[in-house]
């Protein structure tokens, strides 16, 4: 987008005749997906240091083997997007936030410098500004930044709702919906054509007191520089926040009950993310459409409830999150098994978090627990 050199790492000058600053942006360091940024000054111009914030998640359990169910949509709604931000479960790979903000953010912007964001709109709408342009979204929209991304989030109204993955590990496309050539290939259950990209780049050419809000290993830094960060004149590369929308998901469907793995949307070297979105169910005539009980062995699994019917669970609400640790069997709540034979399709839409180290419960997390989830089995 905008304007840029025809070779990388040369001469690009302003009309004046001074030069551009060129950046290179990656979370890979130099050996993987990288963008070319060209700034209207360099994007190095600290004018002054904040103390820093501890943000670090209050840990409330750090082991655990029962099964946990929280109702995410009690976290109460703040007024400020990083304050209304409440970490439920936690690891060394991962945060789980939950966050309803009440108003956009105007007098800062915000950089997470550990983690790539997964946000995930269930409630409200509004525009992502960056350097690169603008990310407009809406309800049922994974919002991907890359870590170090420079964003602020103007939303529509003061009604949001929002599930948060922070990763520190790469945010990537499923490998195996990947060609060698990183083009997503006809399994897929989605294509280039569904992601967005940022649009309407505008450069900003100011001078002045501009805050960046940034994370580093749980502490918050007001970092203040002269000019404006999205000062960009143009930029091209493959390392850029986008949009994918859960309603662009096509469901994979079969004969007989299909295994959680085809429900994949997103993975990392730690989890894995998965979409349930509205389906026909499976057409052998003696199936079953209610999922089978599975061993949780060497994974958490984290389900988020957004809308819809969910045959296999009682007592489900927007926004819950069932927790059902590695180490104990899990599946369908009793009665559910017989009832769904002869359903023909669900309108159920969730979002699945699958880690492979165990989470840990924080103390915003207890403040929204269901209790005695783990006995609804003997209902």
């Amino acid at each position: 987008m905008g304007n840029f050199p025809h070779k990388r790492h040369t001469q690009f000058r302003k009309p004046d005749g001074s030069l551009y600053s060129e950046q290179l942006f990656s979370t890979e360091g130099f050996s993987n997906d990288y963008s070319l940024l060209y700034h209207t000054y360099a994007p190095t111009l600290i004018v002054k240091c904040d103390d820093p914030i501890d943000v670090n998640p209050i840990i409330a359990e750090e082991k655990m083997l029962k099964h946990r169910s929280f109702e995410g949509f009690n976290i109460k709604p703040i007024a400020d997007f990083l304050d209304s931000r409440k970490a439920i479960l936690v690891n060394s790979d991962c945060h789980i936030v939950l966050a309803s903000p009440e108003k956009s953010m105007t007098d800062y912007f915000y950089k997470n410098a550990d983690a790539d964001e997964m946000i995930f709109v269930h409630e409200g709408s509004g525009i992502v500004k960056t350097c690169y342009g603008e990310l407009s979204f809406s309800y049922g929209d994974y919002i991907i930044l890359p870590r170090g991304t420079i964003y602020q989030i103007h939303f529509n109204d003061n009604k949001n709702r929002l599930l948060i993955v922070e990763s520190f590990h790469p945010l990537k496309f499923p490998k195996r919906y990947m060609s060698k050539q990183g083009q997503l290939m006809e399994h897929s259950p989605y294509c280039e054509r569904d992601i967005r990209g940022p649009e309407k780049l505008t450069t900003h050419d100011e001078k002045g007191d501009f805050v960046i809000k940034t994370k580093k290993k749980g502490l918050l830094y007001g970092i203040h520089y002269g000019t404006h960060p999205f000062d960009v004149i143009g930029w091209d590369g493959c390392c850029y926040p986008f949009i994918f929308s859960i309603h662009d998901f096509e469901p994979i469907t079969g004969r007989v009950h299909q295994p959680p793995p085809v429900h994949q949307t997103f993975e990392t070297d730690a989890f894995v993310v998965c979409s349930f979105v509205p389906r026909l169910y499976d057409y052998h005539p003696l199936s079953i459409p209610a999922p089978y009980n599975h061993s949780n062995i060497d994974s958490d699994e984290l389900i988020y409830y957004v809308d819809g019917d969910f045959m296999s669970r009682k007592h489900v609400t927007r926004g819950m999150l069932t927790l059902h640790p590695g180490g104990i069997p899990h599946g369908p709540h009793p009665g559910t098994v017989e009832k769904s034979i002869g359903s023909k399709e669900t309108k159920e839409l969730a979002v699945m978090v699958d880690t492979f180290r165990p989470l840990q419960l924080t103390k915003a997390a207890l403040d929204i627990e269901n209790e005695g989830y783990v006995m609804s089995w003997a209902e």
